[in-house]
């Protein structure tokens, strides 16, 4: 089978559509609203259309000044990034100077357009792909959405759809169906000024879920469909990959942050210490036992040695759950709305750092009716154990993605013709840009 784009980053805020590395290594920075982390890793050999990749710096620090994945205050933001990158260079013994940039914020939504383009029974070059793959992107959002990714999902020639790779067939009309996601023009923006700010350049922007899904599915849940939840401190976000494309993607605005604040309020307890008993007692579905099992509340404003309650597991449980069924069925009623809710078959993966709550499994499997399963990173070398889990699916999904980039380019569709390409000179050119 051919090989097409993974897709296309394009848009006003400056990520670019060829992703730079440095003697193999590429960077990649996940913004998030609890924690920034910024991973470093070096592409090896190619394998099955993807480069390998091992980690080779790893840096990640408390997120400060994001909130629900928007940047809300540019300095607290810009000196987390510098802290988690400066932590990775220094592991690496390398500095960076472009990344690969998550999207979270900005709420990212997608839709698919079909466009056909006359080729008057001809066989199909290249340049007819480009021109087909070119007309879906003059249909713009305006002003104040930005389009993110440009992914082709499907072609068709002359009606007859399923075909995966139409060049050297022949037809009167070729039509091409292409997942456009976009978000929010302030949000990309405001992300973009940030990451300049740390004197960073963005190479290429990868909205959360699906590089989460990179990450973490196997080959068959690409192909067969498979639900990919990524449940983060401020964002639900969630992608539908079949046919091994990403065919949708939401979000909705609530996330592990919001239990956290509920438990404070609840308990009355400072959220330092809700976060900690969230992750020590929390669970998302109720069990005979908590009533007999007693967790220590500090009281917000209190001594902790002195001013300390006593309840009952229950009460947590019973302050956690509601939220969490609650997220849970948002996502659901954004696949349905989106008529994705059976496409994406009975499989659903949990990523992210809010999956990691005792019994979520369990209760998605509940609400979503599907089989579900906890998400880590597959594809990578060199992990530390206290980094392997799904609170850095999207870290290790920014680096697979920059894999996939890379073993594309040489097939890419969206680049010059190849009559701009031809030529001594032209390769000289070609091969300085590559490599400066």
């Amino acid at each position: 089978m051919a090989t097409f784009p993974s897709s296309r980053s394009i848009g006003k805020s400056g990520a670019k559509a060829r992703i730079r590395s440095r003697g193999g290594l590429v960077a990649a920075l996940d913004i998030g609203s609890t924690k920034i982390c910024c991973f470093i890793a070096r592409l090896d050999e190619q394998r099955g259309g993807q480069r390998l990749a091992r980690i080779v710096g790893i840096g990640h620090q408390a997120a400060r000044g994001v909130r629900s994945g928007a940047i809300v205050d540019l300095e607290a933001a810009e000196a987390s990034i510098r802290a988690a990158v400066s932590a990775a260079e220094q592991m690496a013994g390398t500095t960076v100077q472009g990344v690969i940039v998550n999207v979270s914020g900005g709420q990212p939504a997608s839709r698919t357009v079909g466009v056909e383009v006359s080729i008057a029974g001809q066989q199909i070059a290249d340049s007819d792909m480009r021109r087909a793959l070119g007309q879906t992107h003059q249909d713009d959002d305006g002003e104040e959405r930005e389009l993110i990714h440009s992914i082709p999902v499907g072609f068709s020639i002359d009606g007859s759809r399923g075909i995966r790779d139409p060049r050297g067939m022949f037809g009167d009309r070729l039509g091409v169906d292409m997942h456009l996601i976009t978000a929010q023009a302030s949000a990309i923006r405001n992300l973009a000024a940030c990451v300049a700010r740390c004197h960073l350049e963005i190479d290429a922007m990868v909205v959360s879920p699906y590089a989460a899904g990179l990450a973490c599915l196997v080959e068959d849940e690409m192909d067969l469909g498979a639900t990919v939840i990524d449940m983060g401190g401020g964002t639900t976000s969630v992608a539908v990959f079949f046919d091994g494309n990403v065919v949708f993607t939401d979000c909705v605005r609530v996330g592990g942050g919001h239990v956290t604040s509920d438990i404070a309020r609840g308990l009355s307890t400072p959220l330092a210490q809700a976060e900690r008993i969230k992750t020590l007692f929390g669970c998302a579905v109720a069990s005979p036992a908590d009533d007999r099992e007693a967790i220590e509340v500090p009281l917000v404003g209190e001594d902790e040695t002195s001013a300390v309650t006593q309840i009952p597991k229950s009460l947590l449980v019973g302050i956690i759950h509601p939220r969490v069924e609650e997220t849970l069925e948002l996502v659901r009623g954004r696949l349905e709305a989106g008529g994705f809710d059976k496409l994406a078959g009975r499989r659903a993966v949990l990523t992210g750092g809010a999956c990691q709550l005792a019994g979520m499994r369990d209760l998605a499997a509940r609400i979503l009716d599907k089989q579900v399963r906890i998400g880590r990173p597959l594809k990578l070398g060199g992990l530390a154990e206290a980094t392997s889990g799904p609170a850095f699916a999207t870290s290790a999904g920014l680096v697979g993605y920059a894999g996939r980039r890379e073993a594309d380019a040489g097939a890419s569709l969206f680049g010059p013709p190849p009559e701009q390409q031809a030529g001594f000179i032209g390769r000289i050119g070609e091969w300085f840009r590559a490599a400066f």
